[in-house]
């Protein structure tokens, strides 16, 4: 699984993969149309064009040894081909699957795939990707007998083959070889002369379907039309042709397989995305590495490059460090200084806070004991007087001791006066103890 164009965004690292030579054959009626691809950062070059005639008629041996030929007259023999099937051999679907990641794709994907296509019981070889950076997927279907009959027709033929797909997909992956399509989407049509009867293939992206493609049994006008409105395009969007929507083929005529030519571009870069492959793993062949040696060379001076300009980086880096270091360790003293008299002149302030605490405090004492002495008439006497932050408790003797209870509690000084011992019979009066809570804060 993946996507079917590769993860790696970066333009100047997508321009130096651009490099490579792939091999495409189209099946298109009773021939094969062969294309050899040669892409470079500059852009792409047809190396080489091959038509092969009633296939199906003739012995695979004997146009199999022809496409050789042509492999080594163009020193490609190492090369395996992308095969693109009959669109109508292929069932293509598009699946939106939001917040489903690539892991969990293959476990929703085969949930649902028995509503996919039509074949029944038969069995069948699918396969699928993820359009891009979206949420949706792009599944092929066909069916096993098929798949069996092209992997052993061409094996007979002694064509490598890297992959089996449909044009839709090998044009989605060589359509951003160069340049995105347009955002907005956009509309492409080829009318199969091949075919018995005319049909029309439509290609297809917008934000609705990421990649579109079907086969309509109606004129050109008529199936675009049809195109448009399932794929939701706005009427202004960009109506085309395959060729205008491929990479440009130096020396490439107008009158070409675009097909073919989508699955050579898709198989000169397969770093830059692969399309959706039906060939099962065990029967796919790989092309020789060696076309890879420019780009392995370019790539390996651009991270040299890259580590030069790192280096540099952290050198720098490092000369500044101890330059600050330095002027850090010349400031020293003069910050140990400056911490020093911070420390002092908060001592200072916390004396000062400390003083001011304590003369309050003597202050709303004597302001306490004034209020006290002049609610106790005499002959009573006050023996003792105990005062903290939050409570006054008293002692003493006096003939009016319930009135002096209420006195406390008329006071804005004090609240909730009590008695903590009963009331006794003294020399002066009624010996009382009373305790009461401060009240206003009073230090």
């Amino acid at each position: 699984m993946g996507a079917l164009t590769g993860m790696i965004e970066a333009p100047a690292v997508r321009a130096l993969l651009r490099f490579g030579t792939g091999a495409g054959i189209a099946i298109e009626g009773e021939h094969l149309e062969v294309r050899l691809a040669r892409v470079r950062p500059g852009g792409a070059r047809l190396a080489g064009r091959l038509r092969i005639e009633n296939y199906r008629e003739r012995p695979a041996s004997e146009w199999g040894r022809e496409y050789a030929a042509f492999l080594a007259a163009h020193q490609a023999s190492h090369l395996a081909a992308w095969l693109v099937l009959p669109r109508h051999e292929v069932i293509v679907r598009h699946l939106r699957l939001p917040g489903v990641s690539d892991e969990d794709a293959p476990a929703a994907i085969a949930f649902q795939l028995d509503s996919l296509h039509p074949f029944g019981n038969e069995e069948i070889v699918y396969d699928f990707r993820r359009a891009g950076r979206t949420a949706s997927f792009v599944v092929a279907i066909a069916e096993r007998r098929v798949i069996d009959f092209y992997a052993a027709l061409f094996a007979e033929a002694g064509v490598k083959l890297a992959g089996l797909t449909f044009s839709g997909s090998a044009v989605f992956v060589s359509a951003r070889l160069y340049q995105p399509p347009p955002a907005g989407g956009f509309l492409a049509a080829r009318v199969l002369e091949e075919a018995r009867e005319p049909l029309v293939e439509i290609y297809g992206e917008s934000p609705a379907y990421p990649l579109f493609s079907a086969v309509f049994d109606a004129p050109p006008e008529r199936a675009a039309a049809l195109a448009a409105a399932e794929l939701r395009l706005e009427a202004d969007a960009p109506r085309t042709g395959w060729a205008d929507i491929l990479p440009k083929a130096a020396g490439e005529p107008e009158a070409v397989s675009p097909a073919a030519w989508a699955a050579a571009l898709a198989a000169a870069c397969p770093q830059l995305g692969s399309p959706l492959n039906l060939l099962p793993p065990g029967l796919r062949a790989a092309s020789s590495r060696a076309q890879y040696v420019p780009a392995a060379v370019l790539a390996t001076a651009l991270v040299l490059l890259a580590g030069a300009l790192w280096a540099e980086s952290a050198w720098a880096e490092r000369e500044y460090r101890k330059a600050l270091e330095a002027e850090a360790a010349r400031l020293a003293p003069q910050a140990q200084l400056v911490e020093k008299l911070d420390r002092e002149l908060a001592q200072s302030v916390q004396r000062i806070e400390l003083l001011n605490s304590y003369r309050g405090r003597t202050r709303g004492h004597l302001d306490i004991l004034l209020e006290l002495t002049q609610m106790i008439e005499p002959p009573g006497v006050l023996n003792s007087l105990q005062i903290t932050p939050d409570q006054v408790s008293l002692w003493g003797e006096s003939e009016k001791a319930d009135e002096l209870l209420k006195k406390l509690e008329t006071s804005p000084r004090f609240a909730g006066a009590e008695f903590t011992a009963p009331l006794t019979r003294g020399a002066s009066g009624d010996i009382f103890r009373i305790r009461a809570r401060r009240e206003g804060g009073a230090p």
